[in-house]
């Protein structure tokens, strides 16, 4: 039995035994492969590196979009960029929202996980989503609508992807918010990313009213544990709730809405707070 295997750190990483490869092929930006494990499921890796599985993905997805979609008065207009595997999609799509829009680099990406991921093939079909295959930093630059939330669901704040954690960035986020818009994004490992999150958090402390880290765990992603930031001028990230949570939800809730913004002692002493 073949072994997948992402290195973490230079001398760690997590490995899943290969029941069966469902896709391997190689797009213009990266390697896709697609493997089933007895424990996690369908593993989707890019480049090597697991970007989500059958066991897991929920609490990353839920943690993403719930927190942002639960606080805001009225997200009818949402942007999601990158979430090729469309799991933040199917999480928004609860809601009643008017127009999920997933913007996303690799076309490739959205034609695997569309054949094996049947939320993405019944999302992409809701009249509410719209797909748009593009760079996600040139989408928001060059725009003219507004959104109520944007998710930024990117890869880590490393390689490739580290123009999605920077200030510029950032700032196009903001000129795109409605008012009383909010932002929710990835920012990485909690254990392994610690200097990225304290040069994010220096600058976006000075751009947004309200910024504010929290954490979900990932059991199959680097460390365990990872971080969001959750960003809004308007809306407290521990502001009583609007509404309820969307049914069907594995792990967010009002509970965990409010623990995940408590932040470890470390993690604290890190950002300077």
């Amino acid at each position: 039995m073949k072994e997948a295997r992402e290195n973490q750190t230079p001398w760690h990483g997590i490995f899943f035994k290969v029941e069966r490869t469902l896709y391997r092929g190689r797009s213009r930006f990266q390697k896709i492969e697609l493997v089933s494990n007895r424990t996690f499921g369908r593993v989707l890796l890019l480049d090597g590196l697991v970007q989500t599985t059958d066991a897991d993905e929920f609490f990353y997805h839920e943690m993403l979009v719930h927190p942002a979609l639960s606080l805001h008065r009225r997200p009818l207009d949402i942007l999601i960029i990158g979430g090729g595997d469309g799991g933040a999609l199917r999480e928004v799509l609860r809601h009643p929202v008017r127009k999920a829009r997933l913007c996303e680099i690799d076309g490739q990406v959205i034609q695997v996980c569309r054949r094996f991921y049947p939320w993405l093939k019944r999302d992409l079909a809701d009249p509410r989503a719209e797909l748009i295959v593009a760079d996600g930093d040139a989408y928001i630059r060059s725009t003219k609508d507004r959104f109520d939330v944007v998710l930024v669901d990117s890869s880590d704040p490393v390689g490739p992807s580290t123009v999605l954690h920077g200030k510029a960035f950032y700032s196009a986020l903001k000129a795109i918010l409605k008012p009383g818009g909010i932002i929710a994004a990835q920012a990485g490992s909690l254990l392994y990313h610690q200097e990225q999150h304290r040069a994010k958090y220096r600058f976006l402390k000075t751009m947004f009213r309200h910024a504010a880290f929290y954490l979900c765990p990932v059991p199959t992603y680097p460390g365990g544990t990872w971080c969001f930031v959750y960003l809004s001028d308007d809306v407290p990230p521990l502001a009583p709730r609007r509404k309820k949570p969307a049914p069907g939800l594995k792990h967010y809730n009002p509970e965990i809405h409010e623990a995940a913004f408590a932040l470890p002692t470390f993690f604290k002493e890190s950002l300077g707070r």
